[in-house]
């Protein structure tokens, strides 16, 4: 979603603000701009469209000046337009923001500063945060900062300067992520930590409601009641050449190829000794133990990550689980106690319906855990114990390895929870855990149907809807390869159990309807063979994934794309290949812009 980077320090801000918003790009935006500090008056430069367009403005009009800041902004308040575009300037331009997040009383801060002889020159509630700071500046502005979020309602991550003090940086967050950069006599502010790599390994991510003041020596941190807090430093590992495309076209294509080693991370040190072992992980098994039922909540890919969960939990643990999307958690009146476990599944740790969802779930009195890729985001902050995907920076919009990788860790967690509960004894679980282990090299297998799948895809480009069908535990990966389609190339895609077909989607198929069949092997594989034949029946096109020679789905299929066998339960880790794939393909031969969708961004930090 939106971006923030802030510099302060002896050289240019310009350059490193600049260098900054490229390593956001990926975030999803529709403007964006800069303004710096220079000679005792703000400069601003802001342009709707992508990055190119405000790169342009500055190579024709260079911003001088050694504090500044830098936004993406996606659209909430007010359209995509220049003047909407962060960063603004108050009515005296005494003061400069850019924000994160939605002001849910904006309304009535307007009026009130409309009555103080505030104009308004944009449609956005970010601009009543200059006005409130600018009313309230009484000289101090790390104070001026305070007084004034305390007035603020709802979420955000806010980036301030002051004209009368050159030297300071402020920032402020609630509900939206804001980091601070300690860098070699300069420091950073940052809304994600990719903006501030590689000027930075060092950050500390802000608690809500927590502010600080950067100058060129120096970062004070406060909380809300003006208390003094000591930063709580992390070292980032890894660097942001291992975001870079590395020779592929697009981020996405080198994320699906990275999903073996992605996989080996996160399964690595964790199947030892015949028992899954989550070294990181601060709740203690007997409390695990005690659980009686599992709730798990996410949005989009996660929540797919979740269903098939569903399936290994119940199996596996013999534990009543139900899966939510974090969007209706809260406004569904959810039956949660004691006794209930309940997960929230994000691959950036800062999704605002899932962490409102797991707040409310802690609330009322559930045990909460995170499954999460983004260590010291919002997310594990706000539960009991987290494991983290070591799935590394995923900077597609459409995710990929972060869906496999969180697979992976819920399936060793239901192994875990089975075992616990008496479910499942050693003996059992060592098949299992074994599975788990040889997935990553299944993959990797996966990974070579690319060529037969880019072949599909071109074929059938045209196509204005698709179907998918699968059952049990690749039942999610038909939601999740139909969405892969719908949100890469804008066509139209339904995921269906199939057992579904006959209670309605079997009225869409013809002889031009391309259906998605997932047929590998595993309890069900006779029905699916059945509910395939019903389509072959009435003339539909099947695009089959299924294990090498079998004859049986390629009697009934148009296409096939074969993967390696698996045992059921990490099936879908393999499937989700091609289902990855063939929506690739199918968009670059469309000619979409793949990493970045349109209407979409990659973390959705509001509601």
């Amino acid at each position: 979603m939106c971006g923030i980077i802030g510099y302060v320090g002896p050289g240019p801000a310009a350059p490193a603000i600049v260098g900054g918003l490229q390593r956001l790009d990926y975030r999803g935006y529709d403007s964006a701009g800069i303004v710096v500090l220079d000679r005792g008056r703000f400069r601003v430069e802001k342009m709707p469209g992508k990055l190119e367009n405000l790169l342009a403005r500055l190579k024709a009009s260079p911003l001088a000046g050694t504090v500044g800041l830098g936004h993406t902004r996606w659209a909430t308040h007010g359209g995509p337009t220049q003047r909407n575009a962060h960063p603004h300037v108050s009515g005296n331009a005494r003061v400069a923001v850019v924000h994160n997040g939605i002001i849910e009383n904006h309304e009535a801060l307007r009026r009130r500063l409309r009555a103080r002889g505030y104009a308004f020159r944009s449609e956005t509630d970010t601009e009543v945060i200059a006005h409130l700071i600018e009313d309230m500046h009484r000289g101090n502005p790390l104070e001026t900062v305070r007084r004034a979020i305390a007035k603020l309602e709802g979420s955000f991550a806010i980036g301030v300067l002051f004209r009368d003090r050159p030297d300071v940086l402020i920032g402020a967050r609630l509900n939206s992520p804001l980091l601070v950069g300690f860098g070699e006599g300069a420091n950073f502010l940052a809304s994600d930590a990719p903006a501030v790599l590689p000027l930075t390994r060092r950050v500390a991510y802000l608690e809500d409601r927590e502010l600080a003041e950067l100058t060129p020596g120096g970062v004070r941190i406060v909380a809300a009641d003006g208390t003094p807090r000591e930063p709580r430093i992390t070292h980032i590992t890894w660097d942001y050449a291992s975001a870079a495309r590395e020779g592929y076209p697009h981020f996405m294509l080198k994320e699906i190829h990275e999903q073996p080693r992605a996989l080996r991370d996160t399964i690595r040190g964790r199947t030892d000794h015949s028992i899954p072992h989550f070294p990181e992980l601060e709740i203690e098994p007997a409390k695990l133990k005690r659980i009686r039922r599992v709730v798990i909540t996410a949005c989009g890919t996660a929540a797919h990550a979740g269903l098939v969960a569903k399936y290994a939990f119940e199996e596996l643990a013999r534990v009543p689980t139900e899966v939510v999307l974090a969007s209706e958690f809260r406004y569904g009146d959810p039956v949660i106690g004691r006794d209930t476990l309940a997960v929230a599944v994000t691959q950036s740790g800062e999704t605002m319906d899932t962490l409102c969802a797991i707040r409310e779930a802690r609330a009322r009195g559930a045990l909460t855990l995170a499954v999460c890729n983004v260590v010291g985001s919002s997310i594990p902050r706000a539960v009991d114990g987290t494991l983290y995907t070591h799935a590394g920076p995923e900077i597609g919009v459409a995710s990929t390895k972060a869906y496999t990788t969180q697979i992976a860790v819920l399936e060793l967690l239901a192994v875990r929870l089975g075992m616990l509960r008496g479910a499942l004894t050693r003996e059992a679980a060592r098949p299992l855990l074994r599975a788990l282990e040889r997935v990553p090299d299944a993959v990797e297998k996966a990974l070579r149907c690319e060529a037969g799948v880019r072949t599909i895809a071109r074929r059938y480009r045209g196509a204005r809807n698709f179907m998918y069908i699968g059952r049990r535990y690749n039942f999610p990966n038909a939601y999740e390869g139909a969405l892969k389609l719908k949100e890469l190339s804008y066509i139209h895609a339904e995921g269906y159990g199939a057992g579904e077909m006959k209670h309605g989607p079997l009225a869409l198929v013809d002889n031009t309807f391309p259906t998605v069949a997932i047929a590998t092997a595993g309890r069900v594989y006779e029905k699916m063979l059945s509910n395939m034949k019903e389509i072959e029946a009435r003339g539909g096109i099947l695009i089959s994934i299924a294990n090498p020679g079998d004859a049986r789905v390629r009697e009934l299929s148009r296409h096939v794309i074969e993967v390696p066998e698996t045992p059921e339960l990490v099936s879908p880790m393999v499937t989700a290949v091609p289902l990855q794939l063939l929506a690739y393909h199918i968009a670059v031969a469309l000619r979409r812009d793949v990493d970045k969708p349109r209407n979409l961004a990659k973390a959705v930090t509001v509601e």
